[in-house]
């Protein structure tokens, strides 16, 4: 798959995933699009180590089911990560 693919998949990726996960998650498209290519890369490593599913053609259902799964991944990680830093203790 070429670069062109994997920020198509990336940026559709993220967006499902913050679809799919209640709440709401700052940033735009460019964060969005970062988001689902972290999370495919993520999701095509543990695919391939854990099932022995990769990203390899575009079209394929299993690639984007992959692809979703580690930007959901991705995204609960990042929520995690900047949900504590902005919040701060009433006594």
């Amino acid at each position: 798959m070429g670069i062109i693919g994997w920020i198509v998949l990336g940026l559709l990726a993220g967006a499902i995933a913050k679809l799919i996960l209640p709440g709401r998650q700052g940033g735009g498209w460019l964060a969005t699009l970062l988001l689902g290519v972290v999370g495919a890369l993520l999701g095509g490593f543990l695919g391939s180590a854990i099932f022995g599913v990769g990203l390899e053609d575009f079209w394929s259902i299993q690639t984007w089911l992959v692809a979703i799964v580690g930007a959901i991944i991705v995204l609960l990680i990042w929520g995690f990560i900047t949900g504590r830093r902005g919040r701060t203790s009433r006594a």
